[in-house]
């Protein structure tokens, strides 16, 4: 469904990708790890017209998206919830859902079924239907930015950072909510730093280094996989 071939990009004459390519389906979740700095953010960026990239190419069901506008990515089926919980802090929590669901224009049924579906994953949104994003604590906005997301129903989601200023206990239920999103048939890519926690939901991983792929592996060998690429940077 998403396929990103050999792609170069960074910011002005600032190179931080290089020859970076990945791959996933429908129904699949792809864990990308790396330290910070590694290039991570920028990849979500570049996948989704933030960035543009310098070479290299995009693809959404083998078509291309590089040189489009964010928006015009999104009107596709490609959807990237950033870290630091972007929502619109001046709108009330349904409103915010109505906003993300503004590419489903008089999908009225679909739409209120989805803000179902989000209220019964996150009763606080449910809650605190009438109150300001601003009001809501960070956990409570991550969870409603995922929500702006899952109304517009995309084919694609990149997660860059759930965790970012969440308590670790607040993770776990927002890493079953995408896995559960992606067997429903969407294809999933999450950045994250917590490797071990999220390591369980995801189907395979990909670690990046100094703006390189290092490795790709199945999630449940991502341990064994870090493991031994410590023990060879010790010798």
């Amino acid at each position: 469904m998403l396929k990103v071939n050999n792609l170069y990009a960074g910011y002005g004459i600032v190179p931080v990708l290089e020859d970076v390519s990945l791959s996933v389906s429908a129904g699949e979740i792809l864990l990308i790890g790396g330290e910070n700095g590694a290039g991570k953010s920028t990849l979500m960026r570049a996948i989704a017209g933030f960035n543009k990239p310098t070479k290299g190419e995009v693809l959404l069901d083998g078509k291309p998206l590089q040189g489009m506008a964010p928006e015009a990515i999104a009107q596709s089926g490609l959807r990237l919830v950033l870290d630091g919980h972007r929502v619109f802090p001046e709108l009330s929590v349904y409103d915010n859902l109505r906003m993300g669901a503004a590419a489903r224009r008089g999908d009225k049924a679909a739409f209120s079924k989805a803000v179902d579906q989000i209220y019964d994953v996150f009763p606080i949104l449910k809650e605190k239907h009438k109150a300001y994003a601003r009001d809501l604590s960070g956990g409570q906005q991550q969870m409603l930015a995922l929500g702006q997301a899952f109304v517009a129903q995309p084919k694609v989601l990149l997660c860059d950072e759930p965790s970012m200023g969440l308590a670790q206990a607040l993770l776990p239920p927002i890493l079953s909510f995408l896995r559960n999103w992606a067997e429903s048939g969407t294809a999933v890519v999450i950045v994250e730093q917590h490797l071990k926690v999220t390591a369980p939901y995801a189907d395979r991983a990909m670690i990046i280094e100094r703006g390189k792929v290092k490795f790709t592996c199945k999630a449940s060998e991502l341990d064994e996989k870090l493991g031994l690429a410590e023990t060879a940077a010790a010798h």
